[in-house]
């Protein structure tokens, strides 16, 4: 109801009262006009009968003074052309005067009662507004608090890293600080989303631009040629999460086994697609089926199939002699016409 104010028709140069008064004598003639039609059907017949909603009307969406003008004069057009005595302002009988003065004290009351109403509504409306306001600060506050306790866990990660002598455990401690940096770095972005839209997406072209950037100086030699194609799409914040981890094991993968010897190479990644049917792939032309063994039990392989779960997509692992292909795919579209049986199969 609030969102039509005759009071903002016009420029904010102009005084509320101006298209108050307008908007009040508008619906007068309105009132007038549609009066006038059914005269010629019933004459004299209710003669206040229209003015009550018009009224009502006016002051809902008009304010006060809108009501006031309309009141005015659609009653004195009702009064003056409507009652038996037509055209004039000559009672016809003697029950006319009570009448009309009744009329008029009803129509009073129903204009105080609809302001009453539409000013108990617009405080309400900007009560809730405020608590949306405070509820989306203490959200931007709770994901920056967050992105923080999440670097700081990265941090103390790496400086425990930098004090090991067993290069294993060194390894795998710079292997959890890239996956808690995944997550401190889709906080990040969800708090920029946040502020500029007020949406819970996570633009991925940022997100895994920046995962990407992380481990691509941490992990990879200069030797090695990355390429990056990110389709400009967003998507919920669990599943980016999901992707961006996905993401972080595959690129530990590749550091670790495909150019773990310091040969070189490329290495591509790609992201495209929409927010309902998209693909995550990365490909490398490294060591490939001749790479070592993954020293780790497979520890990334069921990481990445876990991540793949939480994404609800699919992923596949292709290893030849002249690289590896990773692929993570979600057709959602295609698997709810298919009854929503995925089209990829896992691996």
């Amino acid at each position: 109801m609030t969102a039509i104010d005759a009071a903002n028709f016009l420029p904010a140069s102009v005084p509320p009262l101006v298209p108050q008064i307008v908007f009040g004598l508008l619906l007068a003639v309105a009132m007038i006009g549609l009066r006038t039609l059914i005269d010629m059907i019933a004459p004299t017949s209710g003669p206040f009968a229209l003015v009550y909603p018009t009224v009502l009307i006016a002051t809902l969406f008009g304010r006060l003074w809108a009501g006031i003008v309309c009141l005015i004069a659609s009653f004195l057009w009702a009064w003056y052309v409507v009652l038996p005595d037509s055209w004039s302002f000559a009672f016809a009988q003697e029950s006319d005067p009570a009448r009309v003065f009744i009329n008029f004290l009803a129509c009073c009351v129903v204009v105080v009662l609809a302001e009453v109403f539409r000013r108990a509504v617009r405080v309400r409306e900007a009560e809730l507004h405020d608590s949306l306001d405070r509820r989306r600060w203490l959200m931007a506050e709770l994901q920056h608090r967050t992105k923080n306790n999440f670097a700081l866990v990265a941090s103390m990660i790496e400086l425990q890293k930098r004090r090991q002598d067993n290069p294993a455990a060194a390894a795998a401690l710079e292997d959890a600080a890239n996956r808690v940096f995944s997550f401190s770095r889709a906080y990040a972005q969800l708090a920029v989303d946040e502020a500029d839209r007020q949406e819970g997406d996570i633009d991925m072209d940022s997100y895994l631009g920046d995962v990407i950037d992380h481990l691509v100086d941490a992990s990879f030699d200069d030797n090695v040629t990355v390429t990056r194609r990110i389709a400009p799409i967003s998507l919920p914040r669990e599943q980016a999460v999901a992707v961006g981890l996905f993401l972080n094991e595959a690129l530990t993968n590749t550091a670790k086994y495909a150019f773990g010897d310091g040969r070189k190479g490329t290495l591509d990644i790609l992201l495209d697609g929409t927010a309902a049917d998209w693909r995550l792939e990365v490909r490398d032309d490294g060591a490939g089926t001749g790479a070592a063994s993954d020293a780790d039990g497979g520890l990334g392989q069921s990481l990445m199939r876990t991540f793949a779960n939480q994404a609800e997509a699919d992923h596949s692992v292709e290893v030849g002699e002249r690289g590896c292909r990773v692929s993570l795919t979600r057709i959602r579209s295609a698997s709810d016409k298919n009854g929503g049986v995925p089209l990829v199969s896992g691996a």
